[in-house]
């Protein structure tokens, strides 16, 4: 069965942190990049952050550029996403998701699985 599971979103107040955490089957996650995208009331879903294969590139949103850090553990197939001095804005739901190459993908089209996402609120 192909999956990813997210978890770890909830209700933080502006200026907390919250951790995501995205587990993924062995075909969803081994030899896949890695990607986190949101979607807010109203909104298209967009382009969080990028993980390659190994780890050793990562790739951001402006927006949440120096707050959000993306990392991987392939030993236990888990994505992360670190959020830092969260805002009202980044109130969302935040999506996992793998495609089937090494590199940094910015487009939904280009990714083949998807998790269900995890709520995102952040109070000011």
């Amino acid at each position: 069965q192909v999956q990813l599971v997210e978890s770890g979103g909830g209700l933080v107040q502006a200026g907390g942190s919250l951790r995501l955490s995205c587990v993924g089957s062995a075909r969803a996650f081994d030899n896949n990049g890695a990607g986190w995208f949101r979607q807010a009331p109203g909104k298209e879903r967009e382009f969080v952050a990028g993980i390659t294969l190994s780890g050793d590139a990562t790739s951001y949103a402006d927006s949440v550029r120096d707050r959000f850090t993306i990392s991987r553990d392939n030993a236990k197939r888990t994505v992360y996403l670190q959020m830092n001095d969260l805002k009202p804005e980044d109130t969302a739901v935040y999506y996992c998701a793998a495609h089937a190459s090494y590199g940094i993908y910015f487009r939904q089209k280009e990714y083949d699985y998807w998790g269900q996402g995890t709520q995102v609120t952040v109070s000011s």
